[in-house]
């Protein structure tokens, strides 16, 4: 389960972000995952809730997930779709010349803190 090292990676952002923006504790955090990306959200979440506590900046906090859809550029009929795999058919054209334009990112995106 990579959704534990990337939880970690989160809290490091926030420890980080504490000593240079001079905050003390994060309330909330915003994550932004893709559909297209390959991080299970609920996944993520269970294992924020294991090791928020372990940091005193995060201790206590939310997460908040934002999906964004999968985005994809179809170059058979030349219009941008929305995708929910990387494999799916242009819902447009059937084409299946998909190039993937978002959706397969994931960022902490936003943090409330005290």
């Amino acid at each position: 389960m990579h959704e534990m090292s990337l939880t970690e990676g989160i809290i490091r952002v926030l420890e980080e972000q504490a000593v240079s923006q001079g905050f003390a504790k994060v309330k909330t955090v915003w994550v932004e995952i893709g559909d297209l990306s390959t991080v299970d959200a609920d996944a993520l979440a269970f294992c924020f809730e294991a090791v928020r506590n372990g940091s005193p900046v995060a201790a206590g906090a939310r997460m908040e997930i934002i999906r964004l859809p999968g985005q994809a550029w179809c170059m058979d009929c030349s219009k941008p779709v929305t995708v929910k795999q990387r494999i799916d058919a242009c819902p447009l054209c059937g084409g299946e010349s998909l190039q993937v334009t978002g959706g397969d990112e994931m960022r902490i995106k936003e943090l409330e803190v005290e």
